[in-house]
């Protein structure tokens, strides 16, 4: 299979939640063919069956779409295999191909069961080998229950507790950080720290992880987003960027020096500045993206502009790694609903990452 028509990944998640309810629904309007490219999903082929019977029971689908199903359960999945699937073993009038992963017991839309955990975790797992030996071009990952696959004792690589995808992911590929970004139409917004509680986040801003955060922001723009040169604005962390030292020193004594340090080696990004006045549109306009310190300085602004449309993105990866931006929606699992705009939006920035990183 050639680079520019490997597939993209979609991993459903929880099997009790919407992951697979929006895949039904993209697949019933026929916009998966949108992409030109094959469609995988990880799901239990079976419960998928079943929750397309639900869905056309509750008036969200007209008919089940066609897919094809390849079975991968094994603990050594031959990845090569798959690999070397061609594509005209693909029959042509399926909208997917179900990489099928039995759960444990049968699937009850709106209860979650941790027997089904190991299935979401096998789900992650696949999709990492598949992405990290270039199988696949991008990996898209649906909504899981952190709660379930924790109470499940599922682990980490490391042997910590689930705590996400991005964890299970980073610690997969070896890498010591990697940065979430959220994006739509109208930014794109990378965060130096992410779940804190805001009285540990002062002591997070450290020299090294703001230019750790640049870094792979700057990388990641240029390989997977083709920017040669992309034009960058930094949220200070303190009010008005700490009005000279008056409302806090971090942005004289640990941001702007290493920001500094970008902008003499001659990349395009700005120095500390209020957050205030840096999301407004006469600054917008002219950046690719936006750096702010803190999740719930940067991620109001952003889902204020499109909360429906926008997408979750892992920098700093060795794949293409974005994910739809909300959760298992429990009370809606097979009752109809369930919006498929993130997951749409989700495989649309995939496919053009993927597009872009041919080219960059």
């Amino acid at each position: 299979m050639t680079a520019e028509k490997r597939p993209l990944l979609i991993t459903t998640g929880e099997p009790a939640g919407i992951g697979m309810d929006v895949v039904l629904s993209l697949a019933a309007e026929g916009k998966l063919q949108d992409f030109d490219r094959p469609m995988w999903v990880t799901a239990d082929a079976s419960a998928m069956q079943v929750r397309a019977d639900e869905l056309i029971a509750a008036g969200a689908i007209n008919k089940a779409p066609v897919w094809q199903t390849i079975d991968v359960n094994a603990n050594d999945v031959d990845m090569n295999a798959l690999k070397q699937i061609p594509q005209q073993d693909i029959d042509a009038d399926s909208a997917f191909v179900i990489l099928n992963i039995p759960c444990a017991v049968s699937v009850v839309g709106g209860q979650i069961n941790i027997a089904n955990s190991a299935m979401v975790a096998r789900q992650l797992d696949i999709a990492h080998q598949l992405a990290v030996n270039e199988t696949v071009a991008a990996i898209i990952t649906g909504p899981l229950q952190k709660s379930a696959l924790i109470d499940a004792d599922i682990k980490l690589l490391d042997g910590t507790m689930f705590s996400g995808h991005t964890e299970f992911f980073m610690q997969q590929s070896g890498c010591d950080k990697v940065v979430m970004m959220l994006a739509n139409q109208a930014m794109k917004v990378a965060l130096v720290t992410t779940h804190l509680a805001l009285k540990d986040i002062p002591a997070a801003i450290t020299a090294d992880n703001v230019r750790q955060t640049v870094q792979i922001v700057i990388d990641d723009m240029r390989e997977k987003f083709g920017l040669a040169q992309p034009r960058i604005l930094v949220c200070g962390l303190n009010p008005h960027a700490g009005e000279g030292g008056h409302l806090g020193s971090e942005e004289i004594d640990i941001i702007n020096p290493v920001l500094r340090e970008f902008i003499d080696a001659g990349v395009n990004i700005s120095e500390a500045m209020p957050a205030d006045t840096l999301f407004t549109s006469r600054h917008l306009a002219n950046c690719d993206a936006v750096i702010a310190m803190y999740h719930d300085q940067g991620l109001p602004v952003l889902k204020s502009h499109g909360f429906g449309d926008t997408v979750n993105l892992t920098l700093g990866l060795p794949y293409i790694r974005t994910s739809v931006d909300h959760g298992t929606a429990l009370d809606l699992a097979g009752r109809g609903g369930a919006s498929a705009t993130s997951l749409y939006q989700a495989l649309n920035m995939a496919n053009e990452m993927a597009n872009k990183s041919l080219t960059s």
